[in-house]
């Protein structure tokens, strides 16, 4: 039996630090990357008679991210405790939601091949602390703990095992990290660990309903390797079933360097963490008013960002993606033609020359130098035909390199496109006189030398004639020479 004749059956546990200044139930900051335990309150380390306060500014992005993820909001929900030992977790249980989650069920319509749209389950989003951070590389005989991220406020996003290939898990991870930028709820970096996502992923025989026994894959940090994970593990399922053997339902951890999975630990049962109510935290209880006031807050999201674009202004289904995935870019994007640019001329520029540059010299859009009224003004010199475009990008180069405005740079480097009609024939009658041999062989028939001719008058213009009134009067002269 070949691999192809196996399904995937693949459902993700993503977990997202919530957007805030200070943790779910402490004034701690919730800042990456400080010095080791400095972020840590009495709260934070469970000292006795310290009792934990719910964070607003959390529970008002649970709801914005479950109304973009068009999901159920609880009016009711509960914290939990979680209860298991680890090094890491001071309080030796963890502040999570179990049986009354803040978000119950939704969903998010991914793109799985072109103009193909598929529906992906929300199971539910609960809020919950992170732990700390074990640190066991620094001693061959101890373990270090760093607390600044104990009790950092976290979503955990459920979803329904829905998606049948890594492709799949891959798009949705990229358009839930899009959503939750766009509401900003979460940054979205995985690089950091502020989205970290867990695979849980089975395979079955092609045709069967039944589930097999599924393995998770934990702390994913890049969408690339989710996906990496998730081939890897199909690979080792059907190779373990086809020879005879049994699928083990444990906990992996993948290794980024050789693409591989290991086993971690054996998966643990819901009975193992004992969950009950929190005694410390009285029922969530969300006015249908505060709900309202938050829905009619959110931005307007990718997929209706995308849909204007597309109807509205005119955009290619592929310009209208690209610019819309990302909320930064759109905003460049619709500042640029704030100031007047043509939209599918900005969507060329943008997508094009500016990301062609961003990309080689690994920049984002928010370290960009140009800023987006000088791309309108470097548009509005082409269309004015004050420059080519062959010179506009010249110019565009200059702009990214030094952060000089286009019109400075033309104006500096004499760019101006020469348009009147005597002094393109000198730069004609110039090269023609040059070329004796090939004009003759024009005349006898060669008519493909033209290219030839204006890409010389072109040469010797330093490229600032109009193309179509060269072509014209290059023509006339060839005709008479």
């Amino acid at each position: 039996m070949a691999i192809n004749d196996w399904e995937l059956v693949i459902g993700l546990e993503i977990h997202a630090q919530i957007a805030s200044e200070s943790k779910l139930f402490s004034s701690s900051s919730a800042r990456f990357s400080h010095e080791a335990n400095v972020n840590v309150s009495f709260i934070d380390v469970a000292m006795p008679g310290m009792l934990p306060v719910l964070n607003r500014d959390c529970v008002k992005h649970a709801v914005r991210t479950g109304i973009a993820l068009n999901a159920e909001i609880n009016r009711y929900s509960v914290f939990a405790r979680k209860n298991y030992f680890y090094p890491d977790l001071p309080q030796g249980y963890q502040i999570s939601q179990y049986e009354y989650p803040i978000i119950g069920k939704g969903k998010l319509e991914i793109e799985i091949a072109d103009g193909i749209k598929k529906e992906v389950g929300v199971t539910r989003i609960h809020m919950e602390q992170d732990a700390g951070k074990s640190f066991h590389d620094q001693s061959p005989t101890e373990t270090y703990v760093d607390l600044n991220r104990a009790g950092v406020g976290l979503m955990e996003i459920v979803t329904d095992p829905d998606m049948r290939s890594s492709k799949e898990a891959g798009e949705f991870m990229k358009k839930l990290r899009s959503i939750l930028r766009y509401v900003g709820a979460c940054d979205g970096d995985m690089e950091n660990g502020s989205l970290r996502c867990d695979a849980n992923v089975s395979v079955r025989k092609k045709g069967s309903e039944a589930f097999g026994n599924r393995v998770e894959v934990k702390n994913l940090n890049s969408i690339k390797n989710v996906m990496r994970a998730i081939e890897f593990e199909k690979q080792r399922q059907v190779e373990l079933l086809e020879s005879g053997e049994i699928v083990k339902q444990e906990t992996r951890l993948f290794d980024a360097d050789t693409g591989a999975t290991r086993a971690m630990r054996d998966k643990e049962n819901v009975q193992d963490y004992r969950y009950f109510s929190d005694p410390d935290l009285l029922p969530l209880i969300l006015d249908e008013n505060y709900v309202e006031h938050i829905r009619a807050s959110l931005p307007e999201l990718p997929d209706q960002k995308r849909k204007r674009y597309v109807e509205d202004i005119g955009l290619s289904t592929y310009d209208a993606d690209v610019l819309s995935i990302d909320k930064e870019v759109a905003q460049y994007f619709e500042d640029t033609i704030s100031f007047g640019a043509d939209p599918k001329a900005a969507a060329n520029w943008i997508t094009g020359e500016l990301f062609g540059r961003l990309n080689k010299h690994d920049l984002n859009i928010l370290q960009c130098s140009i800023k987006p009224e000088e791309i309108a003004e470097l548009l509005s010199l082409i269309k004015s035909e004050v420059i080519s475009g062959k010179i506009a990008k010249h110019v565009f180069d200059v702009m990214f390199a030094t952060g000089k405005k286009p019109g400075a740079i033309v104006e500096d480097e004499g760019l101006t496109q020469v348009t009147d009609s005597s002094d393109i024939e000198a730069f004609i009658d110039q090269v023609l006189k040059e070329n004796k041999d090939k004009v003759a062989e024009y005349k006898a028939g060669k008519e493909k030398l033209l290219a030839f001719f204006i890409g010389q008058v072109m040469k010797v213009s330093k490229g600032r004639l109009n193309p179509n009134s060269l072509q014209t009067l290059l023509i006339e002269k060839l005709k008479k020479f």
